[in-house]
């Protein structure tokens, strides 16, 4: 059958219009889904696989309930959003770096630890609450991660199946999720905020540099990078630190402290705009966790969760937070020594686990809405997250 030149003028001008209506995700879908080999992450608790457990003590029962059985270094009942992620991408559970029991690094390593900030702190775990291993740490850790596994994967035998090729560093994914502790200042009463803002532009710009140094230089090229969420609805938060009534929103959450937040991530989108000029090959993801999880607060009752504002694993209170008796503590109820969280029968129906972190369920919520691009910015699915747009 044959086309004369005016049938194949409609039919371009068709597709040319088709592309330029269609969302992007559609276009994005057109394409061959990536294949990551394998994923280095880098973070604080909301993806700490086993970090701080492996360097500080393991974090206790009833931590690890409701899917692993048992703690399983992750300050959850269940799995994290990076769990979920490498489920998708068909990988196994990311091993901490600092974790030397029972690893395996042939798809990849997580470098998050608990109670880290982007910030470098100069005051021990113990006095500030802080983990030492901030984000300038965890590149310094990966640089000597990448230079070392290829050392010890030429030994052969074992060695070589658990650690990852060196092909691997520039066709993995990157992922980030860490800025909620340096929000944390926020709910000290000597420190306003006004005087904390002009801090985050530094942290970013710092981070900026080390993305440039460290894993853009070494063959990394695609990332995957989580905001931070809304911190004034989290029970830490709003047991510590009194507000106005006229500070809570309808939702119940302190709108002194999720203003902060959203202006940390305004610094943050910001910087990954200025990042994708700076790093010409790398496909940057900007993921807005902040809106689901406020979404999942607001709405939760909608999707099945229960008075999402109170901790489940928890002890006393309006929030069931209690700072001095977290969750895994023991107390003394009645003559009997109790296990803080014993009363938590059904983590699926809460969305705050122990006051800071989020319950395996919510994570599952907060991965099923960023997976297919819909949160992110470009609106890019995860297993699209190599293509630069």
């Amino acid at each position: 059958m044959a086309f004369d030149l005016s049938s194949i003028f409609v039919i371009t001008t068709f597709a040319i219009s088709f592309l330029n209506l269609a969302p992007i995700h559609m276009v994005v879908l057109a394409k061959t889904p990536c294949q990551f080999p394998a994923i280095f992450n880098f973070g604080d608790s909301n993806s700490d696989t086993g970090g701080l457990s492996a360097a500080f003590g393991q974090a206790p029962p009833p931590n690890g309930i409701s899917y692993f059985g048992s703690p399983a270094g992750r300050y959850c009942d269940g799995r994290l959003v990076i769990d979920f992620i490498a489920e998708s991408l068909g990988l196994p559970y990311l091993s901490a770096f600092l974790d030397s029991v029972g690893t395996n690094f042939s798809h990849g390593a997580n470098f998050a630890t608990a109670a880290s900030t982007i910030r470098p702190q100069n005051i021990t775990l113990n006095r500030g609450g802080f983990s030492p291993i901030s984000l300038n740490v965890q590149f310094y850790e990966f640089n000597d991660f990448h230079k070392r596994s290829q050392v010890v994967r030429k030994r052969g035998g074992v060695f070589e199946t658990l650690m990852p090729k060196e092909e691997h560093f520039s066709s993995a994914l990157y992922t980030f999720d860490i800025g909620q502790n340096d929000l944390t200042p926020v709910t000290s009463q000597t420190c306003r905020r006004t005087k904390l803002k002009p801090t985050f532009p530094m942290c970013l710009i710092s981070s900026r540099l080390y993305f440039r140094l460290n894993i853009y230089s070494q063959g990394g090229r695609y990332f995957w990078i989580h905001n931070t969420g809304p911190v004034g609805c989290l029970p830490y938060i709003m047991d510590r630190i009194p507000v106005l009534a006229s500070q809570i929103d309808e939702h119940g959450c302190a709108t002194p402290f999720n203003d902060v937040a959203r202006f940390f991530n305004q610094g943050l989108k910001k910087t990954v705009e200025r990042l994708r000029k700076d790093l010409v090959d790398a496909a940057i993801t900007y993921v807005d966790v902040y809106s689901l999880k406020y979404s999942l607060i607001s709405q939760g009752r909608k999707h099945g969760f229960k008075q999402p504002l109170r901790s489940c694993c928890g002890h006393g209170g309006k929030y069931n937070y209690n700072k001095n008796l977290g969750c895994g503590a023991k107390v003394n109820k009645h003559g009997k020594e109790m296990l803080v969280g014993a009363a938590c029968k059904d983590p699926s129906s809460a969305v705050i686990w122990d006051g800071i972190h989020f319950t395996q369920a919510a994570n599952k919520y907060i991965f099923e809405g960023i997976v297919d691009g819909s949160f992110s910015d470009p609106p890019t699915p995860l297993n699209m997250a190599c293509y630069r747009n």
